[in-house]
């Protein structure tokens, strides 16, 4: 599959050659810098079921008045950014298969209005899923550490103001990114971008794990039962490595094709990475995935607004 625009370029350098390209992946020789053959149906297939899962979040969270607080809200705020990944994608894979096969005629002039506009979604989606999912881990460092003030600081009105900013954030850096996506500051930024919300997420989420852990250890000391202790312990370690480890999966292969890009865009061995670009991509949707997951489906009110919504469809 290839993908679209300022996307397609970003699979290979633009400031090297073709020919350097090919003589580079030759030069590093192996079967693996031939990247893999990834059919457009795995495109489609995860694109549906992430479309599914978050457009189930949003209408469950929409549903039930007492899921309408701010927490809930960014979760709904990256389920539709989920949402956008998932359209954006079965759009983009959809239009190119119909090309492909004769069905779908359009002029160049015409394809061209559409890449931009499938980029810009793109685009938006990715930095607008990254925005929540840092904003999400925000809101619980504050339930944690501020529990009493969490309603006088995380009020309905920030968190309005919180979700604006980052839709409009996302909208403008995607514009920028369409129009000058040949500058490696551009890459830079989005980078930079990206590193800090990993590193955030990471101190955010160790300081609430050790909080956690100094609560059950003291409860465990004063009740004498260190077995609850060392297995509460070991199931908050497991969700934090999943939160953590499912981030980084998903994003950081991508993460690290931008930093190559600009770092040794002509290296053999970079070259090689470049061919999986789309196995990146994949990633990326995947994620939209487990999203659901991680953040909705282990509210139990929200199960429950999930099922009504489902068993009402039927």
């Amino acid at each position: 599959m290839s993908t679209l625009a300022p996307l397609r370029l970003l699979r290979e350098p633009w400031n090297a050659s073709e020919g350097n390209q090919s003589n580079a992946t030759a030069g590093a020789g192996g079967a693996w810098c031939q990247g893999l053959d990834i059919p457009n149906e795995l495109f489609l297939t995860l694109g549906l079921v992430s479309l599914v899962e978050n457009l189930l979040v949003v209408a469950a969270i929409l549903k039930n008045r007492n899921l309408h607080s701010p927490m809930y809200y960014f979760i709904c705020c990256l389920a539709v950014s989920d949402m956008l990944v998932s359209v954006s994608n079965l759009a983009e894979t959809l239009f190119m298969l119909l090309m492909e096969h004769g069905v779908l005629v359009i002029r160049a002039s015409i394809v061209r209005h559409m890449d931009n506009v499938i980029d810009m979604l793109i685009c938006s989606s990715v930095v607008s899923s990254l925005s929540f999912l840092g904003v999400i881990a925000v809101d619980r460092y504050i339930t944690i550490f501020y529990a009493l003030r969490y309603h006088s600081i995380m009020t309905l009105q920030r968190a309005v103001v919180t979700m604006a900013s980052v839709w409009l954030a996302s909208t403008i850096s995607s514009t920028v990114f369409i129009t000058y996506y040949r500058n490696n500051a551009i890459l830079l930024c989005l980078i930079g971008f990206f590193l800090f919300m990993l590193v955030l997420m990471l101190v955010l989420y160790i300081h609430m794990f050790a909080l956690a852990r100094h609560h059950l250890r003291s409860i465990s000391s004063q009740q004498k039962q260190p077995t609850v202790y060392r297995s509460s312990s070991l199931k908050g370690a497991v969700t934090l490595t999943i939160l953590l480890g499912v981030f980084f999966i998903c994003w950081g292969p991508f993460f690290f094709h931008l930093i190559l890009i600009v770092t040794c865009p002509t290296n053999p061995f970079c070259t090689c990475f470049f061919s999986y670009f789309n196995l990146f991509l994949i990633l990326i949707i995947c994620n939209s995935v487990v999203d659901p997951l991680i953040y909705a489906f282990r509210s139990q009110e929200l199960w429950r607004t999930l099922r009504e919504v489902v068993l009402c469809s039927w």
